[in-house]
């Protein structure tokens, strides 16, 4: 049975930006933790960087939603993707001093990333509705494989071929001016609408509210994050710590994004809301035994074979998770109206979690170091989506968007 659901020309375009940005990501962020682990390798010093991130996302979230509700979101967006650059650039001009400087750089990546997303999911939900949801998420996911693909191993072999920091420098170039043309592409997009006053206190008054669903969807975002917030740095780390081959993280990029290309194209034509809460449990728990390989050994095959199975089963997990916490903001006039609040409730949910996961790595990580910690560690953080389904399942065959 073919989909009906349709994209328009601003949904286009809105994929487009996205599509840009994630394509700058994949080729200087995949290397980017290599780049500060090749400086000093300390695993204690990447998750630093990432809590840095993290904090300053959710902060942003919060604080910059009232520019996003009352004022010009686009701004904001585009302020994101200009801040990104800059990024690039103070890391293209600091040099090998880069580790000096992890918390204002993890700041302002994270200032940079908060101001993107928060206008990009508020643009996202105004652009989408219920019916077209799940296709447009799963056309994301098959740009993020595409450009998961192409970045990482053309970084990859640009840098093994030239030695040194010349082939980072020239990466972490090509993405300034990727950003550049993001900017000038979202000029494109429509002013959108504004919204009436941004309520600072919402997303306690919705965890307050006794029959909120976000009383469900919130911890259940926070267990997302808890996997998120480690594996989104560690696991591109620990091809690199065992093959010492920028060349070969290239690789395992490359191959896992093409599988992810086939399963997310799949899941948007074929995966129906109908399907969510049994598709998700399976997808979790498939996500969480791919790990167990890493306990016999941390090897490049064992890596890979944790690569290929979340790229098979990430979407069966994450597409409901994403399409259901985003129906909830328009199951009515009011939380349509509320819609950048829930954006920023959700968001700091999935700050939450990922600064969970990531101090639990670092806790961990400062009384031992040996392979068997870092696998039973991702063992033990790697089954929180199994959470993210308790807490949700009852959310996952919501009513219409209003």
């Amino acid at each position: 049975m073919k989909t009906t659901a349709k994209l328009d020309r601003q949904s286009r375009l809105l994929l487009a930006v996205n599509g840009l940005i994630v394509l700058a990501g994949a080729l200087s962020g995949t290397f980017l933790n290599v780049y500060l682990w090749k400086s000093k390798q300390d695993y204690v010093m990447i998750g630093w960087f990432t809590v840095a991130q993290q904090v300053a996302v959710g902060l942003t979230f919060w604080l910059t939603g009232k520019w996003v509700k009352e004022y010009n979101k686009m701004n904001a967006l585009r302020a994101g993707i200009v801040l990104s650059g800059v990024f690039y650039l103070l890391v293209l001009w600091i040099g090998s001093d880069v580790i000096r400087w992890i918390w204002p750089l993890g700041l302002l990546l994270g200032i940079s990333i908060g101001l993107f997303w928060l206008a990009f999911n508020v643009v996202y939900f105004e652009v989408t509705d219920r019916e077209n949801r799940d296709l447009f998420n799963g056309w994301v996911g098959l740009l993020g494989s595409i450009t998961g693909i192409v970045g990482p191993w053309f970084s990859g072999l640009l840098i093994s071929w030239l030695k040194g920091d010349k082939g980072y420098r020239i990466i972490f170039t090509i993405s300034l001016g990727i950003y550049a043309l993001g900017v000038v592409l979202s000029f494109f997009l429509k002013k959108r609408e504004n919204g009436s006053g941004y309520h600072w206190a919402e997303p306690v008054t919705q965890l307050r509210t006794k029959g909120s669903p976000w009383r469900l969807m919130a911890p259940g975002l926070a267990a997302q994050g808890i996997r998120e917030g480690v594996f989104a740095f560690l696991v591109g780390l620990l091809v690199f710590v065992a093959t010492k081959q920028e060349a070969r993280l290239g690789q395992f990029s490359l191959i896992t994004s093409a599988i992810s290309l086939l399963t997310y194209w799949l899941a948007g034509k074929w995966y129906k809301p109908k399907f969510r809460s049994p598709g998700m449990l399976v997808g979790a728990l498939l996500l969480w035994i791919v790990i167990v390989p890493l306990l016999w050994k941390t090897s490049y095959g064992t890596l890979l074979i944790l690569g290929i199975g979340s790229a098979v089963f990430m979407p069966l997990y994450i597409l409901p998770m994403i399409s259901s916490g985003f129906d909830l903001m328009g199951t009515s006039n009011e939380t349509v109206e509320k819609r950048v609040e829930l954006v920023v409730l959700r968001e700091l949910s999935l700050m939450v979690g990922r600064l969970v996961g990531t101090f639990i790595f670092i806790v961990v990580l400062m009384l031992s170091k040996t392979s068997l910690t870092i696998t039973v560690l991702m063992l033990i953080l790697g089954a929180s989506p199994i959470a993210s389904w308790v807490f949700v399942r009852k959310l996952l065959h919501g009513g219409k968007s209003a």
